[in-house]
């Protein structure tokens, strides 16, 4: 089974091999309760998202790859922030790639499906923002759910 595993500000990291753009979602629901996965390959939960397939835009990957994830139709509106920090560093390990993150984090609202665990997502379920911290989390996906949470409007550009 591929692992994923997460390097942060870690000087074991392995040496960064690619750079892939990728996307993940806040979704919304209308009583804010945020749609949230237990991932497969690392046992974390995460907000759903993936990596751009060539021929699509960002968006249309943040689309795909939530409903991939999790059964469920979005339309994004909106946009949490861009992260690209290169202290993150992500290993696969199925084939020893170490990815530098690379993410824009789009803010979404359902528009149909069932929340549906998938061969990415062992878990799919809305979850309200309070319950957010008692959640096994990378690092990454906690500070991009605070700063939707945080609401302050302005995009995050690092």
């Amino acid at each position: 089974m591929t692992r994923r595993i997460d390097f942060f500000d870690d000087p074991a990291a392995p040496s960064v091999t690619s750079i892939v753009p990728s996307a993940n979602v806040v979704v919304v629901n209308e009583s804010g309760a945020l749609l949230l996965i237990r991932r497969t390959d690392n046992d974390n939960w995460a907000l759903p998202g993936g990596a751009m397939d060539p021929g699509e835009s960002m968006t249309d990957c943040a689309v795909r790859e939530t409903f991939e994830e999790t059964g469920m139709h979005v339309e994004v509106t909106g946009l949490v922030g861009i992260y690209t920090d290169p202290r993150h560093i992500i290993l696969y390990t199925s084939d020893d790639e170490a990815r530098q993150e690379f993410s824009i984090v789009y803010t979404a609202r359902p528009v149909g499906g069932t929340p549906t665990p998938s061969s990415e997502s062992r878990e799919v379920h809305w979850v309200a923002p309070a319950d957010v911290e008692g959640l096994q989390m990378h690092r990454s996906m906690r500070l991009r759910i605070s700063h939707y949470l945080a609401g302050n409007g302005k995009p995050h550009l690092g």
